[in-house]
């Protein structure tokens, strides 16, 4: 079954589905979800492979669940952030591996950890409307840095946000073209490399199946939640983002 044991494919489609579910509930960490799992389980480079075209693909979906305009206008909105991830993406890109992993996943997870604490713990961060390029500049750096070197951009965003104020389906709108951005590099990045192939491709194309079938009840789950509920669960979201990165921070030291 695409070249896996039936118990590594049915174990790969269930965690895709759960993490098609939490895409579609918060917005995000549906590759954090899946690239933590299917890497105990795969080889390196199939796991890898594995995630693309789910991912690609909901966040296609995600981006234009209100349609193309809307979209669109998310883009001019947030241009200075998005501007700044695929800058800076590509400089950090030839970085990876000269840069150790377990610092740079210390220090994007300790960061947000600590954000998303302190906002749950009931001080909310808001940033004035008069820095607001300035936050998308530092926040588009920033994740474009870490894009580049850890295949992880989409915290930073968050964080940015949640200190905006940023509607509910505004801000699962704006996740959506940011991540599908990100993910559409990925894509054509790894069909280059070869890591997606004539072998990987059918059984990434194969997972989309669960990741829409997920992501479509967790919108159903998504458009119930008030925006308070919304953003408790995405704090709680972000403090196990942050939790996991710094797990494997640490496994990388030791």
């Amino acid at each position: 079954m695409f070249g896996l044991d039936p118990w590594q494919f049915w174990t790969i489609f269930a965690v895709t589905a759960f993490a098609g579910f939490v895409k579609g509930a918060i917005g995000f960490a549906m590759p954090l979800i899946m690239a933590s799992a299917f890497a105990s389980i795969l080889p390196p480079q199939t796991a890898l492979a594995a995630l693309i075209l789910p991912v690609l693909t909901t966040n296609i979906h995600q981006a234009l669940r209100q349609g193309p305009a809307a979209a669109m206008q998310s883009i001019r909105d947030f241009r200075w952030h998005i501007a700044m991830v695929l800058v800076f993406l590509m400089i950090s890109a030839g970085l990876a591996r000269s840069i150790p992993q377990g610092l740079m996943y210390a220090l994007l997870g300790v960061p947000i950890l600590g954000f998303a604490l302190w906002q749950l713990a009931g001080r909310p961060l808001a940033l004035p409307i008069r820095h607001r390029r300035r936050a998308e500049i530092g926040t588009g750096i920033i994740g474009g840095l870490y894009g580049g070197i850890s295949g992880i951009w989409g915290p930073p965003l968050v964080v940015l946000l949640l200190s905006l104020g940023v509607p509910k389906q505004e801000q699962v709108r704006v996740q959506g073209v940011v991540f599908f951005l990100g993910a559409a590099g990925l894509t054509a990045a790894h069909l280059a490399s070869g890591i997606l192939n004539a072998q990987t491709i059918p059984l990434s194309a194969a997972l989309c199946v669960p990741a829409f079938g997920g992501m479509l009840a967790g919108f159903a789950l998504q458009d119930r939640m008030d925006a308070a509920v919304f953003r408790h669960w995405t704090l709680i979201l972000l403090v196990i983002t942050g939790l996991n990165l710094a797990r494997r921070a640490f496994f990388d030291w030791i």
